[in-house]
């Protein structure tokens, strides 16, 4: 499977002629890529690129002398290097319709250097790893369960090697460089511990305790995971009465494969960690389809007696994941208590099985099926 251009589902051009917009991803998820390919004649800026970084820091308003008049679309990389630079972007937003692109892998340092100072001028989009729709006919479920979806590491020779690179110094280094904790040892054993709770409700207190830190840095570097987008947070759905829901939420890693590399072992087919990673990638295709088209809200219900259903699109499609190629009337249990609320409008296992099927109201689907329909807008 050889490396080559796969097309993307945010139309980045689109939203740069509306308005300004920030472009938030994890490293190595195609941002700087995509505007190349996109927008190869736009003026652009890399604040990776030792120049330009001290230029622009030592003279913010060297940006306008260059833009000058004329040029009306500008995209600046890495803007989270120099947030100080937002002043100038504010400007020329305001005095001369200049629409920015402006990259970055950190909300928090964004958030700290005056990103609010935009005041709304400039919408705030994600570019995530790769997605089913987006490799179409490439995509492999073992292959991705096996390497996740970071186009460089989905095609690499060596996905282990880059794998292991991006999960231990990669990480470790992306934590530093935001100034939140010095103290890497027991960062890196806080990783390991949370990647194992992957797609669960976190016990903080336990993970301070294996990772030998106070339950407020397990908070913390929880913040900075979201902040740096490497986790996302589904909440808890609420809304049912008959069973009362848990409060807590869930947290997962935004690709399977960082996940493997954290834990250490691979995700065979057939475990339950396979199950668990199957889970995580559904997860990573609901929240793209939510972030680049629907908006959808995503959460997740667990009642108090035992019931959970992985996923909860808005209020109207409730979704559970089985990595199975045989799904039993025991996998159904918890849909079937969720439907007796009488609430949402479709009931999904999503499966392994090679064909559809439907039992007391709940659609089993292959994978391929369910997310067909989920990019061609069916479930909202």
């Amino acid at each position: 499977m050889e490396p080559k251009w796969v097309e993307r589902q945010l139309d980045i051009q689109g939203l740069l002629e509306k308005r300004s917009c920030f472009l938030l991803g994890p490293r190595q998820t195609g941002k700087t890529s995509l505007i190349l390919r996109v927008l190869p004649d736009i003026r652009y800026y890399d604040l990776l690129n030792s120049t330009t970084y001290l230029a622009l820091s030592r003279q913010p308003d060297r940006l306008a002398q260059e833009i000058g008049s004329s040029v009306k679309r500008v995209v600046i990389d890495e803007i989270q290097r120099l947030p100080s630079l937002l002043n100038e972007v504010h400007r020329l937003i305001e005095t001369q319709d200049v629409h920015f692109l402006l990259t970055g892998s950190s909300a928090r340092k964004l958030r700290r250097g005056g990103v609010n100072l935009l005041g709304g001028r400039a919408r705030v989009n994600y570019l995530h790893p790769l997605t089913y729709r987006e490799l179409g006919n490439r995509f492999d479920l073992y292959r991705a369960m096996e390497r996740g979806l970071l186009p460089s590491i989905y095609f690499s020779d060596d996905p282990k090697s880059d794998l292991q690179a991006y999960a231990g110094l990669y990480l470790q280094q992306e934590i530093m460089a935001e100034g939140a904790t010095r103290n890497i040892p027991a960062f890196s054993r806080f990783l390991k511990i949370a990647a194992h709770s992957n797609g669960g409700i976190v016990n903080f207190t336990n993970i301070a305790s294996d990772a030998q830190v106070a339950r407020t840095t397990v908070y913390e570097y929880y913040e900075i995971l979201k902040d740096t987008l490497i986790l996302r947070e589904l909440p808890p759905w609420r809304k049912t009465v008959k069973r009362k829901p848990l409060a807590s939420s869930k947290y997962y890693f935004f690709d399977v494969g960082i996940v493997s590399a954290l834990q250490g072992r691979p995700f065979l087919p057939g475990t339950p960690e396979f199950g668990e990673a199957f889970e995580t990638f559904l997860m990573h295709e609901l929240a793209c389809r939510s972030d680049y088209v629907s908006g959808a809200l995503l959460s997740f219900w667990r009642s108090t007696s035992g019931f959970e259903v992985d996923f909860i699109i808005g209020d109207h499609t409730a979704v559970e994941a089985k990595a199975k190629e045989n799904v039993s009337p025991q996998d159904l249990k918890s849909l079937r208590a969720l439907r007796e609320e009488n609430i949402c409008k479709r009931y999904l296992c999503v499966c392994l099985e090679p064909r559809s099927r439907e039992v007391d109201g709940i659609h089993i689907l292959p994978f391929g099926e369910f997310l067909s329909a989920l990019w061609t807008g069916e479930y909202e």
